[in-house]
């Protein structure tokens, strides 16, 4: 870092040389001349061709598929056409100027300024996502702008001398700044394409939700498992110490990190059954119940009817009894319990109760009207239950139970029956009272 002062020192030197050599050169003066005229071009050309690509290209209004998407995404490099149109009138002449003066060096750097200007409207005009803006303002255009200099090359000479050493891996200080670089800007894409690949694949409905899951978590781990090999192959790293590090986490999994690896298995038996999914109400034996609203690769979240949220690993709903009321809209059967006075003919209460509780709106006909049982002789009164069924579940914010037992309850008062209440007779010994 010592020398760097006067490297610059003598770069900038080597500047004003050639610019004082190109100032003193008729052949340098018919090469700005020509830059000029390429420029004057360009921006007659483009002029030109701007309308016709932007009519050729719009797609009519309403238009939708993916051949209007490609279109539009066309439109949005319009602005890079004056200084690529520049450019390669530019190229042209510095064919044509090298064949008859034998020297093209003026119109050679006019050629990479144009360039330079392109990836400055790329960044500016072009790039609407804040990452890309921020990768493209420091590094794209500074890589640009050292090109136009013609000093690229001699700095990456000097980066790719200068080598870093960790263990066994050795890299060069160019290779980690391309691979900090491309690391980026992969796993940015990796990011973008996990988006676009499980919008597409929950949008399928002739999958499962299960499957479409299990769907989106594959692609997720392929995308970004390609992207990981990728940049080690750009780094220039070595496979094999990716193979040993492999091994070394294989080993930290079977020491620490069992309770991980058994609910991410547990996960995929999830999803590759279906037998539990999003939207299932379920209860466990730990006495958790809500609905699922996510399943992830450790753990399903579980909503409860009062809007808490419980996470239960995976490994239980494989090692412990599930109560599954998949509420998809299946029947489920209910039962609501009363009594009624010894005083009662019992024979008129199956009749009374069922009719009133058919009546109710959300109970079903099918497979089952309601059914009322005598259930037994108490202390005090004669039990009995109505079984019902209903399209749902009774989780807290669907309640049926209640309505139910409203309904007995005007249904026996309108026919004048009592529901009793317990009778205690207590019997005083050994005196009078006084």
């Amino acid at each position: 870092m010592e020398g760097l002062p006067g490297k610059l020192s003598g770069w900038l030197q080597q500047g004003a040389d050639v610019a004082m050599g190109w100032l003193a050169s008729p052949a340098a003066w018919s090469q700005f001349a020509l830059l000029a005229l390429a420029y004057v071009a360009a921006r007659v050309l483009a002029g030109r061709m701007s309308p016709v690509i932007l009519r050729v290209l719009t797609p009519k209004e309403g238009m939708a598929g993916m051949l209007a998407t490609a279109r539009r995404f066309a439109l949005l490099f319009l602005p890079l056409l004056l200084p690529l149109v520049a450019y390669g009138l530019t190229a042209a002449g510095e064919g044509v100027t090298r064949a008859a003066f034998g020297s093209g060096e003026v119109i050679a750097f006019g050629k990479r300024v144009f360039l330079f200007l392109a990836a400055r409207a790329l960044v500016g005009e072009v790039l609407t996502d804040g990452f890309l803006k921020l990768l493209g303002r420091y590094v794209l255009i500074p890589v640009a702008a050292l090109y136009a200099l013609g000093v690229l090359d001699e700095i990456t000479v000097r980066l790719d001398a200068m080598v870093v050493e960790l263990g066994n891996i050795r890299f060069s200080v160019l290779a980690l700044i391309r691979g900090v670089i491309a690391g980026a800007l992969l796993f940015w894409l990796g990011a973008w394409s996990n988006r676009q690949s499980a919008g597409y694949i929950k949008a399928q409905p002739a999958l499962r939700p299960a499957t479409r899951e299990l769907a989106v978590k594959a692609a997720e781990i392929a995308i970004f498992g390609a992207a990981f090999l990728m940049l080690m192959s750009i780094m220039g790293i070595d496979l094999t110490a990716v193979a040993v590090l492999g091994g070394a986490l294989g080993v930290g999994i079977g020491l620490g990190l069992q309770q991980i690896a058994a609910n991410f298995v547990s996960g995929i038996i999830l999803l590759i059954e279906g037998q539990t999914t999003v939207g299932d109400y379920v209860e466990l034996d730990g006495g958790e119940r809500g609905t699922i609203v996510r399943m992830t690769a450790r753990a399903c979240v579980l909503e409860t009817f009062d809007g808490r949220w419980i996470v239960v690993p995976n490994e239980h709903f494989i090692t412990t009894r599930v109560v599954n009321y998949s509420d998809q809209g299946s029947a489920n059967r209910y039962e609501a319990l009363f009594s009624v006075s010894y005083e009662t003919d019992i024979n008129l209460v199956p009749e009374i109760i069922e009719r009133a509780v058919a009546a109710l709106p959300f109970v079903l006909s099918a497979p089952d009207g309601p059914d009322c049982e005598l259930k037994g002789f108490g202390e005090s009164a004669v039990d009995f239950a109505v079984e019902y069924w209903v399209a749902g579940i009774d989780d807290g914010k669907n309640k049926y139970g209640s309505p139910v037992l409203f309904a007995v309850w005007n249904a026996l008062k309108a026919a004048g029956i009592e529901m009793p209440y317990p009778h205690r007779v207590v019997e005083i010994r050994g005196g009078t009272v006084g």
